[in-house]
């Protein structure tokens, strides 16, 4: 089957979870490949099964050549460990978004290992694109954190890793048992390479104290899950490494070589997964 039948067959059996991101009615029909609210508006699938949700098109720093840095790396296995701690926070035939989905391969993992009813969205449409890539696995569109095109009460678990929150949109579209799941950055998250561009300078540690407390205000009494293992590195993947992470891109061309020269033997995975109900 076509990637854009498949994904109007997702939307069909999923369409109460949807709602218009211009006038928040619900969707009444999905046909002939077009998506159309009880107001009228219509959104139509793209070829690859992806849904353009924005009123505009919106910048982004994510390349195609990022995006596919960051794919062979995930791919890799870097975010395996706590990617495994996830999956066992979640339900098998429940809903899941994956909140800035990025291109899709958490999405991917988690799916081989708990079947459920996966949609991933994203600010980027390099990033959709490829993340399309996983059409069985998942439902992907193009959309924005501040009004996401989904029904209230209509989601058993929000993801978020590594992504902007938006807290009340959050609370709006999941379940009253719902659950949101967020990682963030422990200090030692890639410190390896962080001692290495920013000797001295204030990048060179991270604090996440503000993003812990904002999560307990909006999920007082949440489980806290700590991650860490350390990635042997190959010249491939540290090439990868380089090329996909937000450290470098204010980097110098010295500070790059630098790296090209030290042949970081490893690097750190350190986080925090948050769990918190509703």
């Amino acid at each position: 089957m076509k990637k854009i039948d498949l994904a109007q067959q997702f939307l069909q059996a999923n369409l109460s979870a949807l709602q218009c991101p211009i006038c928040q009615g619900a969707f009444a029909t999905i046909s002939d490949h077009h998506l159309v609210c009880e107001a009228g508006h219509s959104f139509d699938l793209a070829k690859n099964g992806t849904l353009y949700f924005l009123p505009k098109q919106m910048k982004s720093e994510y390349t195609k050549e990022m995006l596919s840095h960051r794919r062979a790396f995930l791919q890799a296995g870097f975010f395996k460990p706590f990617l495994d701690e996830i999956a066992k926070q979640l339900t098998a035939n429940s809903r899941i978004l994956d909140v800035g989905c990025g291109e899709g391969t958490p999405v991917y993992q988690l799916a081989q290992q708990v079947p459920a009813q996966y949609i991933g969205f994203d600010i980027s449409k390099p990033a959709i694109q490829l993340a399309s890539d996983y059409n069985q696995e998942g439902w992907f569109c193009v959309a924005d954190l501040a009004r996401m095109p989904f029904a209230d009460q209509s989601l058993d678990t929000v993801l978020n890793i590594f992504s902007p929150s938006q807290y009340q949109e959050f609370k709006r579209v999941l379940k009253p048992d719902g659950q949101l799941i967020k990682v963030i950055p422990n200090a030692g998250y890639l410190h390896e390479l962080r001692e290495l561009l920013y000797q001295g300078q204030e990048k060179e540690s991270y604090d996440h104290g503000p993003v812990l407390d904002l999560f307990e205000q909006h999920f007082p009494g949440y489980q806290e899950i700590q991650v860490q293992q350390k990635m042997t590195l190959t010249p491939e993947t540290l090439a990868d490494l380089v090329e996909m992470t937000p450290l470098t891109w204010t980097a110098t061309e010295a500070q790059l070589q630098a790296i090209t020269l030290a042949a970081l033997p490893e690097i750190s995975l350190d986080v925090t997964v948050l769990v918190g109900k509703q």
